[in-house]
């Protein structure tokens, strides 16, 4: 039974990290959404176990998530469970957007005194984008970032677009298509915890401006109700997939088609 086997490794992972906490333990889902049959070892123990028994774990996950057209049981990896058993800093939510600051995530991780799970959301259409790319020095130098500004935005865009992951380089792309100036996309690497002091400079940087969060998944899932729950010093809307009891459509077609409603709404100042 598939379940029952990915509950068991996970299981056991989880176990090889308390007892060599100085080991970096990845345990990598070939689809995000197989973390479905690993869920009581993530809720009972890996989210948990500081809480419960004072028990600290490095344990790091892969799980690829992504909307790309490959139907819904290959599309979500429940970011919004993770996001909802986040609490009291219990545990590392990641999505991240360029291989040099994926890097640094991992290296913080053993670098840290202390431990905590890590769970990373992993785009898989990422790993052949060509514009995923990091030179050299950005791995030699730096630190991993929880926020990455829009460096081509003037301080007087009049619409700011906070993302997470994969859906980023399809504003990007869109935007630089339509030559659009007034409008720049800022990327939440870390949705938990949530970057307060990096956002701070955000909103400072662009006081003016209207803040809105994108996201592919339909509005029920993905980061928003999280997001929505924060007391945050701006106001925020979301643009996102209508709500839905399934993760995405089977239809290739229609992703397509939301996909574009998406980066449409986004990129079109009312």
């Amino acid at each position: 039974n598939s379940l029952l086997s990915e509950y068991a490794v996970l299981g056991f992972e989880y176990g090889y990290s308390l007892s060599s906490p100085n080991t970096l333990t990845i345990w990598e889902a070939q689809f995000g959404d197989f973390s479905n049959g690993a869920q009581v070892a993530i809720d009972q123990y890996i989210v948990s176990g500081e809480s419960k028994w004072q028990k600290m774990t490095g344990l790091t996950l892969f799980l690829p998530h992504g909307y790309e057209g490959q139907g819904p049981e290959h599309s979500n990896a429940r970011l919004e469970r993770f996001l909802q058993l986040a609490a009291e800093y219990n545990m590392i939510i990641a999505n991240c957007t360029t291989p040099a600051n994926f890097f640094h995530l991992l290296r913080r991780q053993l670098a840290w005194p202390f431990r905590k799970p890590l769970v990373v959301f992993t785009p898989k259409s990422l790993l052949r984008h060509e514009r995923v790319v990091s030179p050299v020095k950005d791995f030699t130098h730096g630190r991993f970032m929880e926020v990455i500004d829009d460096a081509d935005a003037p301080k007087t865009a009049k619409r700011v677009l906070l993302c997470s992951g994969k859906v980023y380089y399809d504003l990007l792309a869109r935007k630089e298509e339509k030559k659009i100036k007034n409008i720049a996309i800022v990327r939440i690497e870390q949705p938990y915890p949530w970057p307060e002091t990096g956002l701070e400079k955000i909103y400072s940087k662009y006081s003016k401006a209207e803040f809105v969060w994108v996201q592919e998944e339909p509005k029920n899932l993905g980061p928003w109700y999280f997001i929505n729950s924060l007391e945050l010093p701006v106001k925020l809307k979301c643009i996102s997939r209508k709500k839905s009891a399934s993760p995405a459509t089977g239809y290739n077609k229609v992703h397509q088609r939301e996909q574009n409603e998406i980066v449409s709404q986004a990129m079109t100042i009312e």
